[in-house]
């Protein structure tokens, strides 16, 4: 195999993962502060409708990827109005949150189903871009992949390198000991929250802005709950979840090379295989720590009600 097609499709992966990588993220950091927020699904789909229509009214990829980040951020606003201020429960509001989100998705791209547009630019270099092998690997993606890469290297540094980032980590631990401290929880939780939601309504934005290009209903396709198993595979960090997503993506161009090569397997049988891929490492990871015990924020999914 040369070092071109080698290159290509390593390229094809890293544009399947682009979507799981934003959305895992922001769910990262939503689950460290002691949130477990299960409609990344619904923010993830009403972004991909939200920006793919600000995009064709205004004729411009970067406002439509703002209007996915702020669609999914509105429908994290509204969950995190039930959740941290109101002491709802998470789970059941996370999926409420998911079927909201399917459904006013259906509701705000009516009138763009099977309409195209031209994808993201690409990033070109001249003199870099051509290099053999590593040139459109390195410079040849568009913003949303860079994009994606700078908040894995971001959130990273800001849990692990901050004080804020201690803060944060403290209260999805303990949220009854911080706040003794005096430490403002609803607020870093619903910031929290907020952020995530605008993560996953960012790759949403990717998927009918750049990776397709096009809005079709439930074009997620359970990409929300493969990041939500990501950030469990990876131990709630941001690198792992990089790669996890990185590990699924490889599975979804492996299914779509083995379709084209015609393997007499039943299509559906090979769609299911990053889904499959991405259940067998979390069971694998699941063995392996039977010995140590949860690595999961100790309050996580816990409400929080100040006694004062």
């Amino acid at each position: 195999m040369s070092l071109d097609i080698v290159q290509m499709v390593l390229v094809t992966v890293l544009a399947a993962a682009t979507p799981l990588i934003l959305a895992g993220i922001g769910e990262l950091v939503v689950e460290r502060s002691g949130v477990l927020n299960l409609g990344v699904e619904g923010m993830m789909v009403l972004g991909a409708a939200a920006g793919f229509a600000v995009a064709a009214w205004t004729g411009s990829t970067g406002l439509g990827a703002l209007g996915g980040a702020g669609a999914g951020l509105l429908l994290a606003a509204l969950f995190g109005l039930l959740t941290v201020v109101l002491a709802a429960n998470q789970v059941a509001s996370g999926l409420a949150l998911t079927i909201l989100g399917l459904g006013l998705s259906g509701l705000v791209g009516a009138g763009y189903v099977g309409m195209k547009r031209d994808p993201a630019p690409h990033l070109d270099l001249p003199g870099l871009t051509d290099l053999p092998g590593i040139g459109r690997l390195l410079f040849g993606h568009d913003a949303f992949v860079y994009a994606a890469l700078l908040l894995v290297a971001g959130v990273w540094w800001f849990l692990w390198r901050t004080r804020a980032g201690l803060t944060l980590r403290a209260i999805g631990d303990d949220h009854a000991a911080t706040h003794a401290l005096g430490l403002k929880v609803r607020k870093v939780r619903f910031l929290a929250v907020l952020f995530g939601g605008a993560c996953a309504g960012l790759a949403g934005a990717y998927l009918s802005l750049a990776y397709t290009p096009f809005w079709a209903p439930a074009m997620t396709a359970g990409r929300g709950w493969i990041a939500l198993a990501l950030v469990v595979f990876a131990s709630w960090r941001p690198l792992r979840v990089a790669a996890g997503a990185l590990l699924f993506g490889g599975a979804t161009v492996l299914q779509l090379h083995a379709q084209a090569a015609g393997l007499g397997l039943p299509g559906q049988l090979l769609s299911a295989v990053p889904y499959l891929a991405t259940i067998l490492a979390l069971v694998l990871l699941s063995l392996g720590r039977r010995r140590g015990g949860s690595l999961a924020p100790a309050a996580l999914g816990r409400v929080f009600a100040p006694s004062r």
